[in-house]
């Protein structure tokens, strides 16, 4: 009925601002527009009186028997009382706040409800109905008969947030926040720009209406009633995001947006200031934990000497389980992530700049955070998390206690943590959960981290250099200070790399400090989307070869289809076989071409000294199609990383940083010629006319016994080598080696690679771990290692040597892998065993060497020769952790060699 009647537009616009006065019980205006439609109308009672009692403030239907003096104790006798009458039975079963009272000063609840309800249904139903609420409900004019008249309905529901039926119960709000975001809906089709939108179909015909979108400029007071309702405990997940949908379209109207967004700051501030009561409420109560645990410790240590009892006092590492310290997450760190989130949105939906859409922070919403004063609550945050890392078991007590000596010189407190993280605590684990008490405090991070990546974003293209130091970036301090808490939490949810911690993989500083597994499972995430996606678009890609000419039949099938067809879900047969592709045929496909695609029949490979890895051969040219099968390769090696299948193909390091776009250094010569990398060394220790060297810019080229010479840069070979150019030539000798000579064949080798994998994607790992994930975590055998071992100084009955084996017996697969890279460059086992282990003179077993004068340094190793340089120990679990950080962070240079 009320549908049918809300055709009519003046009877529309009256009812609805009949009923958006009567939920702000505005009973002056009510019963003024009822006497004038009443006025108006021929077949009105003039004896009718709409005044003193109206509106009634009891549902219709409930007995005068039903009074307020009728409680839940005499309610069975008063239903006895009435002989069960219907009406009395349906009225009585209403809550008592919900019938109202002929002395309240608000209509009741339960019509309220009703109330709202039918006007989400009008909405819904009718166009119509939406657009007439957005503007005034009457028109001024003359015989305006009350003040309240020209106010919008939209107006009048957002002055119901301040009546404590709605702002109290979290039920309610949520349902008139429904009704607002329906209203509101029109707005959404408004442009950035100032010009209007019709809403009629091209050629408009009978029966349609030529709508214009109101642009409907809301007050400041009732702007102000919605912003802050974000801060109410009855404000829950869902009306967050009915507020945020709200925001966003009244935030179309020009005159609404900068209000919107200070008032949001305001909110943001305000709880930043609950937020740091909260975590100073929780650091107490974890500060207690973690001196409770050291105590208990100190006391079991007494049995132990003096001398036993200092040390373990000094290295004790807590291990209290994450259980006994139960934490609520703070409702104002979620508050004030939902507010950043709704700010940060506003902010990039009316960005100019398309790079703040791809990357999720604009330059507006960066300046609106330097204006909210959170440094505080970030300082906490980090406390908080630096006894979350004791309790945890990352770092140890004394660390905790040089914190709280500190805790007035906040600067002070970041640098010593970072240089913790930096220089050894990062390659520890959680001894005691996978996520442990961090995610108490997983809201407070993601705020963070949306503040701080806003102002990094920005920063990152300032001029100067310094802006962009890892030293004066907060973020990437804290993501060093706190990496293995962070790769913890990634561990449990992995969706954070793509939501609250993208930083961590958007900005390169922040990539170093993820850990491989977490960057090998976010890279298998973004695979499988895209792989998913060309299978609904091109299907399988169904490959039929012959087992004779895998290679020829896979080059000419893959040079014939585009890229997008070649992501799809690969599927292999081989003539003349009845095997199904299950997975073991794709496997047995890229086992094959791993071995042929350094056939020396093809030329497009040659093998480094050590036999092992091989880069590109500058000599390929010799094969007419070189560059179409360098291209094919890489688009091989691509497949196997997106589809997940492991290829016992390794490059040089060199190579590998040409996949990530970093340029190679003179030491990556070490792994390709070790020779020619030592006879370099020496140009640089030593002075050339002692060496009697007498060099120019030039090189000289030996191919197929023809000599020739090459510059290096323009007239080389007529330009002698200083004293204080020679690092220039050496640079410039490398480059020429791993880049210039075989820039055509790098060049159609990438082309290949990228059509399979995206750089942004792979340009998450280093050089070292693209390695693995192209090659897999091999297999080693520790056994076999320790039969083919030779010891300098040390003898095999040496305690430091069965603690050096009993250490590596317990390391994990990847920790494993990481040492053999570390002492070899390559964590590739030689297919014969460690026996035949390849090194500058051939076979060269692994040796562990003796190192005097330096009790408890850090131990080293040559790769050219397969060897680790042992200091002497006090104790295992002192050798565990110095190899620990040395095969973590070591093993990406030669820094120790």
């Amino acid at each position: 009925l009320f549908l049918n009647l809300s055709l009519h537009a003046e009877s529309r616009g009256i009812f609805l601002y009949f009923l958006a006065a009567l939920l702000n019980n505005d009973k002056q205006c009510i019963t003024e527009v009822l006497k004038k439609v009443n006025k108006n109308c021929s077949d009105a009672d003039e004896e009718d009186d709409v005044g003193a009692n109206f509106p009634p403030f009891t549902l219709l239907g409930t007995g005068p028997e039903l009074t307020e003096s009728v409680n839940r104790y005499n309610l069975p006798m008063s239903r006895r009382r009435n002989g069960e009458h219907m009406s009395f039975t349906l009225s009585s079963s209403l809550p008592a706040s919900a019938r109202g009272s002929c002395g309240a000063e608000s209509i009741p609840p339960a019509v309220a409800r009703r109330i709202i309800l039918m006007l989400t249904v009008l909405s819904k139903s009718s166009p119509r109905v939406a657009f007439s609420m957005l503007t005034a409900s009457t028109e001024q004019s003359e015989d305006v008969v009350c003040e309240g008249s020209t106010i919008s309905c939209l107006e009048r529901l957002l002055d119901l947030l301040e009546i404590s039926l709605y702002s109290k119960s979290a039920a309610n709000l949520e349902q008139l926040l429904s009704l607002l975001e329906i209203v509101a809906s029109p707005l959404s089709l408004l442009p950035k720009e100032d010009q209007e939108v019709d809403l009629s179909p091209t050629g408009s015909s009978p029966g349609k209406e030529w709508v214009k979108v109101p642009r409907v400029a809301v007050s400041e007071k009732r702007l102000h009633l919605l912003i802050n309702t974000l801060r109410l405990e009855s404000c829950k997940e869902s009306s967050f995001i009915k507020i945020n949908a709200l925001t966003r379209r009244l935030s179309r109207v020009e005159a609404n947006r900068d209000f919107i967004l200070r008032e949001l700051a305001l909110v943001a501030q305000g709880l930043g200031a609950d937020a740091i009561r909260d975590l100073r409420s929780v650091s107490v109560r974890l500060s207690s934990a973690a001196k409770l645990h050291q105590q208990k410790l100190e006391s079991s240590n007494d049995i132990s000497t003096d001398a036993a009892e200092d040390s373990s006092k000094n290295d004790a590492v807590a291990g209290t389980p994450s259980s006994a310290v139960s934490l609520s997450t703070g409702s104002s760190e979620l508050k004030l992530l939902r507010v950043l989130q709704t700010l940060n949105s506003l902010c990039i939906e009316f960005a100019h700049d398309e790079n703040a859409k791809s990357d999720g922070y604009s330059a507006e919403f960066a300046s609106l955070c330097q204006s909210i004063d959170l440094e505080s609550l970030w300082n906490q945050l980090s406390s908080c998390l630096r006894t979350v890392s004791v309790l945890e078991g990352v770092t140890n007590f004394s660390s905790l206690d040089d914190n709280d000596e500190d805790t007035n010189d906040d600067d002070n407190d970041v640098d010593n943590n970072d240089e913790n993280a930096l220089t050894g605590e990062s390659g520890k684990k959680l001894q005691n959960s996978v996520a442990g008490l961090i995610t108490r405090f997983l809201p407070a991070i993601e705020a963070f981290f949306m503040v701080n990546a806003s102002s990094s974003s920005q920063t990152s293209d300032a001029t100067e250099p310094e802006n962009t130091d890892t030293e004066n970036n907060r973020l990437v301090q804290f993501v060093a200070g706190n990496k293995v808490l962070l790769n913890a939490l990634l561990r449990s949810n992995q969706n954070l790399l793509e939501k609250g911690l993208k930083a961590m993989v958007k900005m390169p500083k922040c990539r170093p400090f993820l850990d491989f597994d977490v960057k090998r499972q976010w890279f298998k995430t973004q695979a499988r989307r895209l792989r998913q996606q060309a299978n609904r678009r091109h299907g399988s890609l169904r490959l039929n070869l012959r087992r004779k000419y895998v290679f020829e039949d896979s080059f000419h099938a893959f040079n014939h289809r585009s890229a997008e067809e070649l992501r799809g879900r690969l599927q292999i047969t081989f003539v003349d076989e009845e095997g199904v592709d299950a997975g073991g045929l794709s496997r047995e496909f890229f086992a094959i071409l791993a071995k042929e695609m350094f056939n020396p029949n093809y030329a497009l490979f040659m093998s480094t000294e050590d036999g092992c890895t091989f880069q590109p051969n500058p000599n390929s040219n010799i094969n007419l199609d070189h560059l179409r099968y360098f291209r094919f390769v890489g688009r091989i090696v691509g497949k196997a990383v997106v589809d997940g299948f492991l290829l016992d193909a390794h490059f040089t390091r060199s190579l590998y940083k040409h996949m990530l776009g970093i340029k190679p250094t003179h030491n990556d010569m070490q792994a390709i010629d070790p020779d020619y990398y030592k006879n370099l060394q020496m140009i640089l220790q030593h002075n050339l006319e002692d060496i009697g060297l007498e060099l120019t810019f030039s090189i000289e080229d030996h191919s197929f016994g023809r000599s020739k010479t090459i510059d290096l840069i323009p007239n080389g070979r007529n330009i002698t080598v200083t004293e204080e150019r020679k690092e220039e030539y050496v640079n410039l000798v490398c480059q020429h080696r791993m880049t210039t000579a075989i820039e055509q064949q790098i060049k159609a080798y990438l082309e290949g690679f990228h059509d399979m994998v995206d750089s942004d994607l792979i340009s998450i790992f280093n050089a070292k771990e693209l390695e693995l994930l192209i090659s897999g975590m091999p297999d080693i055998d520790i056994d076999d290692l320790k039969r083919n071992t030779n010891y300098n100084g040390y003898r095999p009955a040496d305690r430091e040597i069965e603690w050096f084996w009993n250490i590596l017996f317990s390391l994990s697969r990847s920790e494993k892998a990481a040492f053999l890279q570390f002492v070899t460059g390559s964590a590739k086992v030689p297919l014969a065993g460690f026996s035949e282990l390849q090194g500058m003179r051939g076979i060269q077993q692994f040796s562990v060497n003796k190192v005097t004068g330096s009790k408890g340094a850090l131990m080293s190793a040559h790769t050219c020769f397969n060897a680790l340089d042992l200091p002497v120990y006090k104790s295992e679990e002192e050798m565990r952790e110095k190899l620990l950080y040395a095969i973590s962070e070591g093993a990406g240079g030669f820094l120790f060699a």
